[in-house]
């Protein structure tokens, strides 16, 4: 039986709020955290099969070429080798997320360097490189490549993506009182998850299973299913682990495609394993930004003016576009906006989501702007983006859904100390290092997903929860056994969570910071039938029963669920489809950051010496995951501010740091204590649950903070990100 249910409407009652179990919302613990610590949770490369051959993608040495020849024969008589596989499936790059379908196939045309050409397979992984790095290749360069966005010629069809015009900006510009217009630049980013990707193919007749680390399931069996021309219902593809994603995992990619390729033509299982330098080579990158921003303001500080218009780049062919604007769209006010998005086409890797598309990037840019506009009119930045919270959506004239964006401002500002602070830069010092403090505004859209679960309340009183969802570190695992638990009055300990696995109800999948809300709905809406027929029993209304324990309480009478069974499991499945609440109100998550830096006067250096976030985002489910994904958007943060930096060089468009040692994340020394509030909120609109999406709010502006911070200390406003030493030691 399905529960299904279209969120066309709000959902006003808060029916886990009088759940008694009280798993939802506290702070439980992973119940595979154990499993992960220990080294037995099993990760896409750790799955132990007979017989299995491993194979290296041979990748191109060329950035715009055709291939014309490869030298097989040659290597099929090194050690070890079983075959070398050049097929016309093969895929130039990952699938974007939710293509749904095969990526642009083939070998035989190159569109950037490192772009996988042939994999060849050996007995081991070792002679599988070995043979792979000895393989020749050889080419026909072809003259049309560009390298560097800012010198591409701007296609018709790709000007103006997400644009709008409203009202006169240019006007509004030449009459208001305080006005800025900047250009500002971001670079690309890698997602660098730490587990580094990997597929183990393997066929039965015409039956494929493949062990990989993917995001969003019920769309990599398709796009597989589409790479290899076969049907969906024959592939079955298992990611109980993912050692994290950050969008480089939403879509296939090509080590899947290759193995399963291999693997049908060798009748054994292999594996295909991308080494460090493989995933920065040709999985996703974040594009690079040009970005210019407008904001012009009457006497009072009321914006009356926004124009953000960016430059972003990828792959010929690729429809995907860093979606930089997304939140200028909705968050300030000003009747005269001007927004949009021009696409270069590069010989690059392939860009497509990172951690937080578009408002990663955009948000820290617009927040700069914001700070630097409020110093002019001379208002408290806090109390500025107060004065400009619209009332309604300022493009489509429609209301917010819940949204407790003062509420942020003002309780963050309490929490970090924000009326001690000097707002004249360059005030405060100690010794060498000169002290700043900064804030900016945090905004990430909310999407509800369709997606399903299954749950088994089974003869004994336990349940089991199924649906194809994975747990990419953010905590899924946990959420949906709190949601059954809570729902159907059983400890954790009673309650099962089966995840990854394509045998399993469909679900949306991890991205887009949609997960928890769209897969949790589902699970609560399967529980919500479950209680039901446990209702129809009793012949009791299933508002008067109380859940708890593995006992249900009707009145004065308390019965145990596996006492009420009767020896036959209830299957329930639930599905939630979103609806007109996506387009009848705006749907977002909102919050505020706030930065204490210290940069160093003679060597350039900066130090974050505090973070602060509040946050608004629903209900939340799992106090403690949901903290420490904020943790993670604020360490990102850190990153994006002053180390993360793609380096391309432009003759041939090859990343110049492909590691983990010369791509500079945040370490522990780079991260003082973190602070984090998350607010109390329900939003009705949202879901079925009142829960929104978390895990990318964090990310959106919290670099701006800690540049607006720099600011405060140094006197200089860095518009070139990161704000690496060399810059800082140039401007100050």
């Amino acid at each position: 039986m399905t529960n299904k249910f279209e969120m066309n409407q709000p959902v006003v009652e808060l029916k886990l709020d009088r759940m008694k179990q009280g798993l939802v919302g506290s702070s439980m613990d992973r119940p595979e955290g154990k499993l992960k610590v220990s080294g037995t949770a099993t990760y896409a490369h750790e799955w132990k099969l007979d017989n299995c051959a491993f194979g290296f993608l041979v990748r191109s040495r060329q950035p715009r070429a055709k291939v014309t020849a490869i030298g097989r024969d040659a290597v099929m008589d090194m050690p070890g080798v079983l075959g070398v596989y050049d097929d016309e499936r093969l895929i130039r790059n990952p699938a974007q997320g939710m293509a749904d379908e095969a990526p642009v196939q083939g070998p035989d045309e190159v569109f950037y360097l490192g772009q996988p050409i042939a994999l060849v397979v050996a007995e081991t992984f070792e002679q599988a490189r070995h043979a792979a790095e000895a393989l020749e290749v050889t080419y026909s360069a072809l003259d049309d490549a560009v390298f560097d966005p800012e010198e591409a010629e701007i296609a018709e069809d790709d000007q103006g993506r997400n644009s709008l015009e409203q009202g006169h900006i240019e006007a509004a510009m030449s009459n208001a009182a305080y006005t800025v217009d900047e250009i500002f630049r971001t670079p690309g980013h890698n997602s660098a998850a730490m587990e580094p990707h990997c597929s183990i193919a393997e066929w039965e007749g015409d039956k494929l299973t493949l062990r990989g680390s993917y995001q969003m399931l019920k769309f990599n069996r398709n796009e597989l299913a589409d790479s290899l021309g076969i049907e969906p219902e024959n592939v079955r593809i298992l990611s109980p682990y993912v050692g994290g994603g950050f969008g480089s995992k939403l879509g296939i990619s090509p080590e899947a495609v290759s193995a399963a390729i291999a693997a049908k033509a060798l009748g054994r299982p292999v594996c295909v394993t991308l080494s460090r330098q493989q995933v920065f080579d040709m999985v996703m990158r974040r594009s690079e930004t040009r970005q210019r921003l407008r904001l012009a303001c009457d006497d009072s500080g009321k914006l009356t003016a926004i124009g953000h218009e960016a430059l972003v780049s990828n792959l010929p062919g690729e429809g995907f576009a860093e979606p930089v604007v997304q939140a200028t769209h909705f968050l300030y006010g000003g009747e005269n906006r001007k927004l949009g998005i021009d696409v270069a086409r590069v010989n690059r890797m392939c860009a497509g989501s990172v951690r937080a598309p578009g408002e990663a990037v955009g948000m820290q840019v617009l927040e700069n702007a914001m700070d630097e506009l409020a110093e002019k009119v001379g208002i408290d930045p806090v109390e500025f983006r107060k004065r400009n919270i619209p009332e309604r959506h300022p493009e489509k004239g429609i209301p917010y859904a819940s949204r407790k964006l003062h509420e942020a401002l003002d309780e963050g500002a309490k929490r970090f100390g924000w009326d001690k602070r000097t707002a004249k830069p360059r005030q405060t010092r100690e010794g060498e290092w000169l002290i700043g403090t900064g804030m900016a505004t945090a905004t990430r859209v909310n999407m509800l997903m369709e997606s399903q679960a299954r749950v088994t309340l089974k003869a004994d009183g336990s349940a089991v929860v199924e649906t194809d969802m994975t747990d990419i570190g953010t905590g899924t695992y946990a959420i949906l056994t709190q949601i059954a638990g809570d729902m159907l009055g059983l400890p954790a300990d009673r309650v099962e969570t089966k995840l990854g696995d394509t045998d399993m109800p469909p679900s949306s999948g991890s991205g887009g910071s949609f997960g928890a809300s769209s897969s949790g709905s589902a699970v609560f809406l399967a529980c919500e039938d479950i209680r039901t027929q446990i209702a129809q029993k009793l012949q009791a209304d299933e508002e008067d029963l109380a859940f708890e324990n593995g006992e249900v309480k009707n009145g004065d009478e308390t019965h145990s669920l596996a006492g009420l069974l009767d020896g036959k499991a209830i299957v329930a499945e639930g599905h939630i489809v979103p609806g007109e609440t996506g387009e009848t109100v705006s749907q977002g998550t909102y919050g505020a950051f706030f930065a204490e830096v210290a940069v160093n006067e003679v060597t350039g250096e900066t130090r974050v010496r505090r973070l602060h976030g509040t946050f608004d985002a629903g209900r939340i489910l799992n106090q403690k995951t949901a903290t420490s994904q904020c943790y993670g958007g604020l360490v990102w943060g850190i990153g994006i501010a002053l180390t993360e930096e793609l380096m391309f060089d432009n003759r041939d468009g090859h990343i110049a740091n492909r590691d983990l040692a010369e791509y500079h994340l945040p370490v522990n020394l780079d991260v003082p204590d973190l602070d984090v509030v998350l607010l109390e909120e329900r939003d009705p609109w949202a879901s079925p649950i009142q829960a929104k999406g978390i895990g990318e709010l964090s990310i959106c502006g919290a670099a701006a903070a800690i540049t607006n911070a720099m600011y405060n200390a140094t006197g200089v406003r860095f518009r070139d990100y990161p704000a690496t030493l060399d810059k800082v030691i140039s401007a100050i």
